[in-house]
């Protein structure tokens, strides 16, 4: 079963349970279960030993998913502080004297998920502690502000020269500067581009289709429960006891990630700032933002006197219960991953895209786009797709065609992005929903209409792409195609 179709069955009956039983728990243990047994055999301890020690617990102390999982316990805790100093509340106060309208609390998330291009977990959760009593005032549903977190998380960061992701992304890149590659695609890379575009389309012609139109009538439909911020706490918490530690949390995280990378080092290791983002550790840097953010947001709240010292050592395991069911499924999609790597998903998938490489060239960038899609949902990573796709990619086009390559790691880039959107199984879309306070299984089969309709749609673009190299005559085809295909949704909605 190595290396062939097989591979990849593990995770796809995850993902189709998933979305079948509408728990995620049981069907990723399954898949686990299956990958396990087809590894070993018949065996049950061999499968057993495959499972746990070569997956779980490896994958666990894994030194950067270690450090993911300190990262969102610590983001956590920030947000239980933020919450008890009553800085949520007063943001809500405040926003509820300037943003007056539904349409106005649904573009001010995705401009601040726009604005927080450093790494996807920091917006995924930071958007939605700060968002979420917006949102609820004005009856947007927890699965549209699940879906706005999510289409400006992934899809923003991999269009951010300065991101985690373009760091993960020059570092696939082999024989050529990753970052100049990275930024030169940004043009290219349609699914983020059209993603972002038809989040601001949807909410300014005031519609939603598929499951998702059922949840936004339902919250619309249900009785005001926006908190009001009543108690004594939570009055004398103000907005910048929000706003201080989030700036405070972007400064420090960039700090971190440009330490990892050896910004701060002395002699042959120096690094210039750009070159040092590019070379980071993320997982170091998140970690080591994180804790300082935390720590002088400790100091802040007890000088300002917004919380003793008791309730500020409250929030700690507050913050950490929180998180445990963003942590528990986390843990199994990695292992999950594991189990497919085991199997040889990657070199499976390698051979199909080196077998297809030889003809049909223009085809090539919407042929990866696709490929990329299907790898990044199956294994749920789009990092994991980076890794396998780009060294290709750049094997196959560095001495041939040098445009069509760009626009080929866009593809990878596009196509890992869409596949991570609308896996149940990717931490991304895990973290969307634990940001957002939504079901899972529901804010996965909202979202999952509004990104396959973006998916097509790039799909058309890259064929585009592929016959002129333009990024400007393909994007303008794109966003056309978008206009008119949610201008009949609309049309058909209200019939």
């Amino acid at each position: 079963m190595t290396g062939t179709f097989w591979s990849l069955v593990p995770a796809i009956v995850a993902i189709a349970l998933a979305l079948i039983t509408k728990e995620v728990y049981s069907s990723l243990f399954i898949g686990i279960v299956i990958g396990g047994f087809f590894f070993a055999g018949p065996t049950l301890t061999g499968a057993a030993d495959h499972i746990f020690q070569d997956g779980l617990i490896a994958q666990i102390s894994d030194s950067y998913n270690a450090g993911i999982l300190v990262f969102l316990v610590v983001l956590g805790i920030m947000v239980a502080l933020m919450n008890k100093a009553g800085g949520s509340a007063a943001f809500g106060r405040w926003a509820k004297q300037h943003i007056k309208s539904k349409v106005g609390a649904q573009i001010a998330t995705i401009c601040l998920g726009v604005l927080i291009f450093i790494d996807d977990y920091f917006n995924c959760l930071t958007i939605g502690s700060v968002m979420k009593p917006v949102t609820d005032r004005h009856k947007v549903s927890r699965e549209k502000l699940a879906y706005l977190i999510d289409a400006t998380a992934a899809p923003v960061c991999i269009i951010a020269p300065i991101s985690s992701w373009a760091a993960a992304v020059s570092g696939f890149v082999e024989g050529e500067n990753g970052l100049s590659l990275f930024i030169k695609a940004i043009p290219y890379n349609f699914y983020a581009l059209l993603t972002i575009a038809m989040m601001f389309i949807l909410v300014g012609m005031k519609f939603d289709f598929g499951p998702m139109s059922k949840y936004e009538k339902a919250a619309a439909a249900a009785a005001d429960t926006a908190d009001t911020g009543s108690n004594s706490a939570k009055e004398k918490g103000t907005v910048i006891d929000l706003v201080l530690p989030i700036i405070i949390l972007i400064v420090m995280c960039t700090i971190g990630m440009i330490y990892s990378g050896g910004f701060f080092s002395e002699g042959d290791t120096h690094l210039d700032f750009i070159n040092s983002f590019a070379n980071s550790d993320a997982s170091v840097g998140l970690v080591l933002g994180s804790f300082a953010t935390l720590i002088l947001t400790l100091i802040i709240y007890l000088i300002r006197r917004v919380l003793s010292f008791k309730d500020c050592m409250s929030c700690i395991p507050d913050g950490f219960k929180a998180m445990v069911p963003a942590i528990l499924i986390l843990a199994l999609a990695w292992t999950l991953k594991a189990m497919t790597d085991s199997l040889g998903a990657k070199e499976f998938v390698a051979g199909l895209v080196e077998n297809s490489a030889s003809g049909f060239m223009s085809f090539m960038p919407a042929i990866i786009f696709l490929i990329g899609c299907f790898l990044a949902f199956a294994t749920g990573t789009s990092w994991g797709t980076f890794g396998i796709l780009i060294p290709i990619v750049v094997a196959v086009f560095s001495n041939t065609d040098y445009s069509l390559m760009i626009i080929s790691i866009s593809a990878c880039m596009a196509g890992a992005v869409c596949g991570d959107h609308c896996s149940p199984i990717s931490d991304t879309t895990i973290m969307a929903s634990a940001g957002a306070q939504c079901e899972h299984v529901n804010h996965v089969s909202t979202q999952l209409p509004y990104a396959i309709t973006v998916a097509a749609i790039s799909f058309v673009a890259y064929i585009v792409a592929g016959f002129t190299r333009s990024a400007i005559a393909s994007l303008i085809v794109g966003v056309a195609l978008l206009f008119v295909f949610l201008l009949f949704m609309k049309k058909k909605a209200a019939k």
